[in-house]
């Protein structure tokens, strides 16, 4: 899984140099359908996760998303993920990566016994589990990492807590 997490970070960096270059990056979905639509088991890999850029394991999560999107083109997707978990979030795909962005109140326990909220976010592309690498279209299987930030200045402290993981989402 080693192997896993460096070349996600590496191809999620890539695909975002190709489309601030101009190169098209692999469309997410078969040609004229490019949504992701249906079903999917999204894990977030606690093994490999970091914690403020120091390895740290984590629990890994597992949850069932469903998905609905609608596309104007590759490169302008718009939707909503349900999870089995019990929140709803907005999903949208930008140079060839998708996003999931919601909020999580209470994530950051704080030392005075408060809590302070986190933003997650979830940041995939069609890909490839054996190699790491972005595939073509039409792909079931889509990797990347889920980073979850608390505010500077959370706590008391002014430093940020991020947790990432590599994450993978498969057609269920």
């Amino acid at each position: 899984m080693g192997a896993f997490a460096a070349q996600a970070g590496a191809t999620i960096a890539a695909a975002a140099l190709c489309a601030a270059v101009g190169v098209p990056a692999a469309a997410t979905a078969s040609e004229g359908d490019w949504g992701i639509n249906g079903t999917y088991i999204a894990t977030s890999n606690g093994d490999w996760s970091k914690t403020n850029e120091q390895f740290r394991n984590e629990v890994s999560v597992r949850s069932t998303w469903t998905i609905s999107t609608t596309c104007a083109n590759p490169t302008d997707c718009v939707g909503t993920v349900k999870s089995d978990q019990g929140w709803t979030a907005p999903i949208y795909a930008k140079a060839g990566l998708w996003y999931v962005k919601r909020s999580i109140p209470g994530w950051e326990p704080c030392p005075d016994g408060t809590t302070a909220d986190g933003l997650q976010m979830y940041r995939f592309f069609a890909g490839d589990p054996e190699t790491g690498q972005a595939v073509p279209s039409g792909s079931s299987t889509f990797l990347g990492e889920d980073v979850t930030k608390s505010a500077s200045g959370s706590c008391g402290i002014n430093k940020q807590l991020v947790i990432s993981m590599p994450f993978k989402m498969v057609a269920a």
